[in-house]
Formats: C-alpha cells, structure tokens, sequence
C-alpha cells in the first residue's frame, strides 16, 4: 500500500494539470497596460473599456532594420510593446535583416522558442544542444528553421545579398542574451573571463574596447 501512495499522487498530479492546462481562459485577451510596469506575469489587463482594434495591430514590422553596426544586422520587432494585444498570447514576431557578411552572433532567448521562415537571401543558420551536439544548416528563401528554447544558436550570411527572415517566437516579449555582450559588454572582470574562458587577457581587453566594456 506504501507504494501505491507515490503513484496515487503522481495520477492526481497528472489530472491536475490536465484539467487546468485544458480550460479556457474566462477572457478573450488580456490588452497590456502599458502605463503600469511590466512584471514576471507581464503586463496588467487594460481595462477592456478602453480597448481599440489598434491595440492588435502594428506596421512597424515591414520597415527595414538598421544594419548599420559591428553585426551588420538588425531587427524590427512586434513584440508586447508595439502590440498590447499580445499580452499573455505567447507568440510574437521580429524581421531580422543581415547584411552580406554579418552574423547574428551566438544568443539564447531563454524562455522562448523561435522559428525561423526566410524571405529573401540565404542564411547558415544553426543551434548547439545540451550536450554540445551542433545542428548547421544552409537555408534559402521560403524554408523554415526551428531553434529550440533556451538553447545558444546562430545566424551568418556569407553570400552576397542582404537576407530577411521573419522569426517567430513562443513568448510575447522574449528575452535575449548575447554571448559576446555578457562577456565583453559588461563590467565582468578580466582576469575572471580569462580564467573561464581560457582567452588570452589581450584579447578579453580588446574585445571589451571593442564592445565598450569595462573590468
């Protein structure tokens, strides 16, 4: 009987959180209230008095990115902030140009999913699993990549022409963590990134001049 116990609640546990994943929401949608702060649920409901059609539209996606930096590639983003009416939907969307020999550098979005559909141009795009396993692929337009959430992944343009992507992502507001910036960008100390890492502290310092970057 003992050992029933444990099944017993993993059963009820399992129930549970079926039940609970299955019901609907009592709200069609919850409008982020951008004049409060954002939080770890995200945004709180506007009141729904005071919601508008423009409150799940955005345009701002069909304008080209500024590329015009170290990566030579940008986004434009439809994420929470330029669409309330994502609030709590979990999805959102970025156009992510890269310029002829530009790379969107090692990241991780860690609580999100991210789907790739290209538009124009041809891309190497990649991601590394838990167990440092690499997935590499060329793709061209009109083919779809999928990155796994939370794991580090890649783009590089090494053609001749600018690349567009739409990239889809399972969050409405997803985080991003650039590799290169949290090393270089930051005020980590030198001698502790070198002794992580295992670079030489001359180059630690000249990429931290480079990301203007202190320690």
């Amino acid at each position: 009987m003992k050992m029933m116990i444990p099944i017993i609640i993993f059963m009820i546990s399992c129930l549970l959180f079926s039940f609970s994943s299955s019901q609907p929401s009592m709200f069609d949608f919850c409008v982020a209230d951008h004049t409060l702060p954002f939080g770890p649920a995200g945004y709180s409901c506007k009141n729904p008095l005071m919601v508008n059609v423009n409150d799940f539209s955005s345009s701002g996606i069909l304008n080209a990115p500024n590329t015009d930096n170290i990566y030579k590639a940008g986004l434009s983003t439809a994420f929470v902030d330029a669409i309330p009416g994502l609030n709590g939907l979990g999805i959102s969307l970025a156009r992510v140009d890269v310029q002829p020999g530009g790379v969107v550098p090692l990241h991780t979005h860690p609580d999100a999913t991210e789907v790739i559909t290209m538009l124009q141009g041809n891309l190497t795009v990649g991601f590394i699993s838990s167990n440092n396993t690499v997935y590499v692929k060329s793709i061209g337009t009109g083919d779809v990549f999928v990155i796994p959430r939370g794991l580090l992944h890649f783009q590089v343009n090494s053609g001749i022409n600018l690349s567009v992507e739409l990239s889809a992502f399972s969050s409405s507001n997803p985080n991003t963590q650039i590799v290169d910036e949290a090393l270089f960008k930051s005020n980590l100390a030198t001698k502790i990134i070198t002794a992580t890492t295992f670079i030489n502290p001359i180059e630690v310092l000249r990429l931290k001049l480079l990301f203007k970057g202190s320690g």
